[in-house]
């Protein structure tokens, strides 16, 4: 199996991090986990050619380092027959509309049937490597129960460029989603650094200045129903459930949220409509094409049945 070595020299902007933090910021194409584990595995050394093993060291900015990354073993995921709706598709990428209820790759308790499943089928296999044996192609994801535009990488530059893009958060991202209450302010700014809690493991939480990962959410208020709103979120950052948790934090989650949610009043209008998921949707998609260099933007309809929800709330 191939080994690509990438030599990196970390920005003095870097000073006082930690060390899985300055190497995500160096390779974007890698994850934060798995830095950690090619550290923890003797993968990545100083440039005196000593082992950087731990990924908590704090650097000093500018020091050089080597990080070997074995390539991408084959796909493990069995391509499945699951339609899919592509809006775009060439050579080098494609982007889909994933329906809620679909997760994005293989876990535990969703081991078939997922995005990559149908996309090894869809694309007979062309998919970048870089996201593993798991994640062939995927560039980013929303979750299981948001629906939405996801861009996904056929091949290994397109995977890089566009990794470059969502790291420098150029990517535009917006959201559709109905939240509960009227916001006092019809558009607001919310900034809130998130880390997963210590009491939920599933749910992330806003932590103090210093923690957690930076987080920025843009929001304004669409339409104002009879207890909830529809809002417009852009983010500036694209952290796990940053729209969920920024809503809440000023006290208007989204409704049908089963994490985050507080069903109260709606929860009879939930029922009879049978909406059991998080009211949110990735509407737009905009970033400039990694290969040619042309900006594309992609918008999607909300779906059926977030138009029902909203038009049942509006009385």
């Amino acid at each position: 199996m191939g080994v690509a070595v990438h030599t990196i020299t970390l920005a003095p902007g870097c000073a006082g991090w930690r060390l899985d933090r300055a190497l995500a910021a160096a390779l974007p194409t890698l994850s934060r986990e798995r830095l950690k584990a090619l550290a923890a595995g003797g993968a990545v050394a100083w440039g005196d050619g000593g082992l950087a093993r731990d990924p908590a060291f704090k650097v000093k900015g500018g020091e050089q380092l080597r990080v070997a990354v074995p390539a991408p073993m084959a796909a493990a995921a069995a391509a499945q027959d699951i339609g899919l709706v592509v809006p775009y598709e060439d050579d080098h990428l494609l982007v889909v509309e994933k329906p809620a209820g679909l997760v994005v790759h293989p876990a535990a308790g969703h081991l078939d049937g997922t995005l990559v499943n149908a996309l090894l089928h869809h694309c007979a296999g062309r998919l970048s490597g870089i996201g593993g044996v798991a994640r062939p192609g995927i560039v980013h994801r929303i979750d299981k129960d948001t629906s939405g535009l996801l861009v996904v990488a056929k091949t290994d530059p397109a995977h890089e460029g566009l990794s470059r893009q969502f790291a420098a958060h150029t990517v535009d991202r917006r959201y559709v989603a109905v939240v509960s209450g009227h916001p006092v302010l019809s558009a607001g700014r919310i900034e809130g650094n998130l880390a997963r809690s210590s009491h939920n493991r599933h749910k992330q939480v806003i932590v103090e200045q210093g923690k957690g990962r930076h987080a920025v959410t843009n929001y304004r208020t669409v339409q104002l129903l009879g207890s909830a709103a529809v809002v417009e979120a852009k983010l500036e950052t694209g952290r796990t459930h940053q729209v969920r948790a920024h809503m809440l934090s000023i006290g208007h989650p989204l409704v049908g949220d089963p994490l985050y949610g507080r069903p109260g009043p709606l929860r009879a209008t939930l029922a009879r409509l049978g909406f059991a998921r998080q009211a949110l949707h990735a509407r737009v998609l905009g970033f400039r094409h990694p290969v040619t260099g042309n900006d594309l933007r992609f918008e999607s309809e909300t779906p059926c049945d977030m138009t029902e929800l909203i038009a049942a709330l509006a009385f």
